[in-house]
């Protein structure tokens, strides 16, 4: 009994001494206890002796064992004085009572100003300084990620598998949470992304930024062909196809193809016959393209939003008025084939060939 205490004692004493007689052959680290360097040994080994009855999962120490364990237990003996939230582990009610108290006792030692509530974000944030991507995955092989985390998000674009579920649609799932968060809004209705200049609210952040754009005139996608600049990157996309001259968009009915894909919805209408556009004056008018209608609303308001810098006439179209211009302008673009007479317009030429058939 005394030589138990005496070495018990002693140690102690390496606490107060520093002394760490205990070191690996393999990495040369010095330990205080024998126990200590025994369990650290298991790093090399890989040995793991502590194996969990339910899962059959290993671990090189008994006390992970038991903190393992509670998963299958649920015991959650760790409470929050300010919350009640419970825990399974009293490390993690430890770095969760950092949220009430503010804490932040993980500090980078580059940054000097940027602190964390526990020592993992720390060492996760360190990584943005040392360039470190631990975590690879085994599909791509050259794509590395900073985190654990994020390993395992991108594991699923190969898995294909999305565990969050939204519990309104029913079946519509995501691959992320943050991603399910943010579709959650559209049942709720909730925009927490508010403008600071407008005061206008938004469900996303992404949003919110390209909103901004409007305020700044800020256009970060440049077009390297012709210098043309664009508030989102699909506006960029969409423009490159009048340098590339692609047309990625075909009709399954006649293999026409479109740059854009509205152009394409547009020209189907041609082959369905719809015409979503009606006129609520008229009733039974429709039309296949939003700008034919308002052009047919004209009829009923008996607007002329097109005048005459010349003489103040209005017209109800453009079209009128670009063919009222050539009476100030005297040009006659449409010229007759058969003898070279030049016309105004159109249907007068028309007229006049008749002369010649």
């Amino acid at each position: 009994m005394k030589s138990t205490a005496k070495y018990n004692l002693i140690e102690h004493m390496r606490i107060h001494a520093g002394d760490k007689p205990f070191q690996c052959e393999q990495c040369s680290k010095s330990f205080k206890q024998n126990g200590d360097i025994t369990r650290h040994l298991r790093i090399h080994t890989g040995v793991r002796p502590f194996q969990c009855a339910q899962c059959s999962k290993s671990f090189t120490n008994k006390g992970n064992l038991t903190k393992h364990s509670k998963i299958h237990t649920g015991d959650k003996p760790f409470q929050c004085s300010q919350c009640s939230k419970c825990f399974a582990q009293d490390a993690t009610l430890t770095e969760h009572m950092r949220i009430h108290t503010g804490e932040k006792p993980f500090q980078c030692a580059q940054c000097s100003n940027k602190s964390f509530t526990s020592k993992s974000d720390l060492i996760k944030h360190q990584r943005v300084h040392t360039g470190e991507k631990p975590f690879q995955c085994a599909q791509c092989s050259n794509k590395s990620f900073t985190s654990k985390s994020d390993l395992i998000k991108h594991q699923r674009v190969h898995t294909g598998e999305k565990p969050f579920q939204c519990s309104q649609c029913g079946n519509k799932c995501f691959a992320q949470n943050a991603t399910l968060t943010e579709h959650m809004r559209i049942h709720t209705g909730e925009k927490p992304y508010q403008c600071a200049q407008c005061s206008k609210s938004f469900a996303q952040n992404a949003t919110l930024t390209k909103h901004m754009r409007m305020h700044t005139g800020e256009k970060p996608f440049q077009c390297a062909h012709c210098s043309k600049s664009f508030v989102e990157k699909s506006n960029l996309t969409q423009h490159l196809r009048i340098h590339t001259g692609e047309k990625p968009f075909q009709c399954a009915q006649c293999n026409k193809t479109f740059s854009y894909k509205c152009d394409l919805t547009r020209h189907m209408r041609i082959h369905t016959g719809e015409k979503p556009f009606q006129c609520d004056q008229c009733s039974n008018k429709s039309f296949t393209r939003k700008g034919n209608l308002t052009k047919h609303c004209i009829i009923h308001t008996g607007e002329k939003p097109f005048q005459c810098s010349q003489c103040s006439k209005s017209f109800s179209y453009k079209s009128d008025l670009t063919r009222h211009m050539r009476i100030h302008s005297g040009e006659k673009p449409f010229q007759c084939d058969q003898c070279s007479k030049l016309f105004t317009q159109r249907d007068h030429l028309t007229n006049h060939m008749r002369i010649h058939t």
